[in-house]
């Protein structure tokens, strides 16, 4: 899971990709826990998925109307589709995934 930039971010979106945008904070033990679901979630699906520390971005979190952290953000072709943010475990991830995007 590669750490996006806002213009990452831009070309995804502009893109009209399909995938997952991960918004998190580093001091956050909820957002650690979260961190290491995606990374088993990345060996699991072929499928883009994005990460951005928040505290970088707070305009981002207004305009994605974030709650707060971990985020996980949905995005088919390039519109937003869910965000969720209780992970609750891998097999539910990936049923999310399956529901949503593949």
């Amino acid at each position: 899971m590669n750490e996006w930039n806002r213009n990452k971010l831009s070309a995804f979106l502009d893109g009209k990709a399909t995938g997952l945008v991960y918004f998190y904070t580093p001091m956050c033990g909820t957002c650690q826990v979260a961190s290491k679901m995606l990374q088993v979630i990345e060996e699991l699906v072929e499928l883009n998925i994005g990460k951005m520390n928040l505290n970088f971005y707070p305009d981002l979190a207004r305009e994605f109307e974030i709650e707060s952290v971990p985020c996980l953000v949905f995005v088919k072709s390039g519109e937003v589709i869910e965000t969720l943010y209780a992970f609750h475990s891998v097999p539910f991830l990936l049923e999310k995934i399956k529901q949503h995007l593949l």
